[in-house]
């Protein structure tokens, strides 16, 4: 039997027998309610509205306190003595690189030919309103993290609910913490196995395949798919090994490369069509009110805009808190500022390019993609960078493989951590999960599975629900964390004596160590 058969058999198996549980899921998890002929995802609206409350809770941090976060990333109010394992740039790389992915290059494309151009202004509205939301989440992974004996940090929903929630309402709370970080863990160990692992995989495999000759190509056969797996899981396996101090310093190198990439070829064709800049503005401002795409209606653009951003940049889904929580810093707060910086890059600059450049090229493909015809996704972002650069295809898989391989590195340490909460933080407990994790990299250029990554993507944002109920509660204390920092900032900009010297904060308690 050949690698083929075993490998569509196994397909078939496990999609027919997943299938009805993933429409069922998907079902009740992305419920929509029609508005003037327009379904709205109940999900997105519930991570909007999370947007919304935080930015006016926190009076618009992500505008008022933008430039102290890049100022915190630069490194101007670090601390000696500060306990972590990673600095703010590097935490910052780490969790950009699990949401900078394809749905930046393929997303923004769907999100165009549905909605019209005028879904890029609503992209860009809910990256913003996103922000607000990532910096309360971050800074309560910070503020609940555990710091192990042997200097390794865990961080994220599965310990800022129980211990946010056991401060907060005490007994009760922490029962009842414990239960939905139990669940927090499994959703994102679930989500990361197949969304964050096995998808990126398979699709950076896809493009591969396209430029080196289809399926009848040098890597179109099993044979090749088999070596490109061994490939990226040996990649994926040996940084791994060196958890989030390794990670870190691959993806603060892979980040900005990709994204440089990216963005270069993004500013090449604006620049080689700039005479057509202030129409495509123009027509991303009006469509986004008077849009003529395949969803129609402002609603429509409206609602496209949000889901993709929402999609994309994963704020209020508890997962980048993980990444963050590794931070070295004596301020909770510090890294929550840092974390807004997170969709900003990745919906508001990434996307936005993206966006920008398919409507300027203005690809055949888009207008057969908008009359609801034809190709979409990748294929529209390809062929608009093609009008300019016809070689384009080769640089784009270039950025498609970094993308997919951070997005790997950084959910491989989202998993490792909801795998040691459920299952313990031995060395024979981690070794397994990486092996396991590792594994998972290699059937990515195999198998598609793709029913059980429908169902991980609803997994996950299940998970939206029981975290954003958490940071409702929980926001005082965010509140309160943050005034703490503006406080040391405000004594550090006045040459005032600070914590430095004596690596202790007086207005802050201790970070607990446990084993």
């Amino acid at each position: 039997m050949s690698l083929d058969t075993i490998t569509t058999s196994v397909d078939e198996a496990v999609s027919g027998f997943f299938e009805p549980i993933a429409k069922w899921l998907g079902d009740i998890v992305f419920y929509s309610v029609p508005i003037n002929g327009t379904q709205i995802p109940l999900i997105v609206a519930w991570l909007v509205v999370a947007g919304l409350v935080f930015s006016g809770w926190f009076g618009l941090v992500q505008i008022r306190k933008f430039r102290l976060a890049v100022n915190v990333v630069r490194g101007k109010y670090d601390e000696k003595g500060s306990t972590g394992e990673v600095n703010h740039f590097q935490a910052l790389t780490a969790a950009v690189s699990g949401t900078v992915g394809l749905g930046n290059i393929a997303g923004v494309a769907v999100a165009v030919s549905i909605g019209g151009p005028g879904a890029t202004f609503w992209m860009i509205l809910c990256g913003l309103l996103g922000m607000a939301t990532k910096f309360v989440e971050v800074t309560l992974g910070v503020k609940y993290r555990e710091v192990h004996a042997d200097g390794t940090v865990s961080g994220g929903p599965m310990h800022y609910l129980p211990k946010g929630l056991a401060d907060r309402f005490g007994a009760k709370g922490l029962k009842l913490g414990k239960v939905l970080g139990v669940l927090a863990s499994a959703m994102i160990l679930f989500f990361g196995l197949f969304g964050g692992n096995l998808f990126q995989v398979n699709q950076s495999y896809a493009q591969l395949v396209s430029v080196t000759g289809g399926e009848s190509g040098v890597m179109g056969s099993s044979a090749g798919a088999l070596f490109f797996g061994i490939l990226i899981a040996a990649l994926v396996g040996v940084v791994l090994l060196g958890g989030i101090r390794s990670i870190a310093s691959v993806t603060s190198k892979l980040v900005p490369a990709m994204a440089g990439i990216y963005i270069v070829a993004c500013l090449v064709v604006i620049l080689v069509n700039v005479s057509a800049v202030p129409s495509a503005i123009s027509s991303i401002i009006e469509g986004a009110f008077n849009p003529e795409g395949v969803a129609g209606g402002v609603l429509g653009a409206l609602i496209v805009g949000f889901k993709r951003a929402a999609f994309s940049n994963e704020a209020g889904l508890g997962s980048a808190p993980i990444a963050h929580s590794a931070v070295k810093t004596k301020h909770p707060a510090s890294e929550g500022l840092v974390a807004l910086l997170e969709p900003f890059i990745d919906t508001v600059v990434i996307c936005t390019m993206t966006a920008l450049t398919i409507v300027i090229a203005n690809p055949a493909s888009w207008g057969e993609a908008r009359k609801g015809e034809g190709v979409g996704g990748v294929t529209i972002t390809s062929d608009a960078f093609g009008t300019v650069l016809p070689w384009f295809p080769y640089i784009l898989t270039i950025a498609v493989m970094l993308f997919a391989i951070s997005t790997v590195l950084t959910w491989g340490y989202y998993c490792m951590k909801a795998w040691t909460h459920l299952f313990g933080r031995s060395k024979a407990s981690e070794l397994t999960f990486k092996v396991f994790y590792t594994l998972f990299a290699v059937a990515g250029s195999l198998l598609t599975l793709q029913t059980l990554i429908d169902m991980a993507d609803a997994v996950l944002f299940m998970l939206a629900v029981i975290n954003i109920i958490g940071l409702y509660l929980l926001a005082p204390v965010v509140k309160r964390e943050l005034n703490t920092f503006l406080d040391f900032v405000r004594r550090r900009d006045a040459g005032l004596d600070t914590d430095d010297e004596t690596g202790e904060d007086e207005d802050r308690e201790p970070v607990k160590t446990t084993v």
